[in-house]
């Protein structure tokens, strides 16, 4: 897949430029997220790494881009745009890091990248998502508007003027719907694997992501995998935020050269 130079800068998002950092670090928002999720991640990890995080279409300054509801088709224009940018490229290390439905389409992007041959990432970090063999028959995107505001109220992670602004919901309940259709659809065997290292990250009570689902990565990758288990739920990573970023710089540390 070929974008141009303007069609990849839509897609990705650099709150700091860090030109002599060790690695990049690019980050995946979750179902319904974007960029700016992991603005507070690139201030806290340059300028030793320099974070780039992905923008899908639907969302904020691209709310007119039609959404994509396949993980794969995600992947695609998220791996060709982090390669026209030069984000991706031969010789400078890059670790992958996605929260929930983020997770996965960065483990296709990790694929993609090993195919290409132009090398894997140093490491995947798999957040608050179960192995992608560990498929759940989730239905939400078929449900009505105000059983979806009460799956992500639950789940917590969204502020809740939000959810009582009819406005703001009216706003952000398709490109919701369309996120929660792509990851429900999504289905991988356990044959689909990486060489890069996994490192899995999850809160102890997140509802959508079991501790066996979580080892369960470690069929996906012969590179070795390990779990991290957090306090909180799906979105623990908001009250851990220091515990994980410890995490992500202590693996980063360790594996690269």
């Amino acid at each position: 897949m070929n974008l141009s130079a303007i069609e990849a800068n839509e897609w990705i998002r650099r709150y700091r430029r860090s030109p002599e950092s060790r690695a990049g670090l690019v980050c995946f928002p979750h179902a319904g997220g974007s960029a700016p999720y992991f603005s507070p991640v690139s201030t806290a990890l340059a300028p030793s790494y320099e974070v780039t995080a992905v923008q899908y279409p639907g969302r904020q300054e691209r709310r007119h881009t039609p959404c994509i509801d396949d993980i794969g088709e995600l992947a695609r224009h998220s791996h060709a745009a982090l390669t026209r940018a030069g984000i991706i490229r031969d010789g400078r290390p890059v670790a992958l890091f996605g929260h929930s439905m983020g997770a996965v389409v960065a483990f296709e992007v990790a694929r993609l990248m090993e195919q290409k041959g132009g090398g894997g990432p140093v490491v995947l970090f798999a957040s608050g998502r179960r192995a992608p063999s560990r498929f759940r028959e989730d239905h939400v995107h078929l449900r009505d508007d105000a059983d979806i505001i009460e799956d992500i109220r639950a789940l917590g992670g969204t502020d809740a003027r939000i959810l009582q602004d009819r406005e703001l919901l009216d706003l952000i309940l398709p490109t919701l719907r369309s996120d929660y259709r792509a990851v429900e659809r999504y289905r991988r065997g356990s044959d689909a694997r990486i060489g890069a290292p996994i490192t899995v990250l999850v809160g102890d009570s997140d509802p959508h992501t079991t501790r066996q689902e979580a080892l369960a990565w470690g069929g996906h990758t012969s590179g070795g995998c390990e779990v991290h288990t957090f306090p909180g739920g799906h979105f623990y990573l908001e009250n851990q935020q220091a515990a994980v970023l410890k995490t992500v710089t202590e693996n980063l540390e360790r594996l690269l050269p």
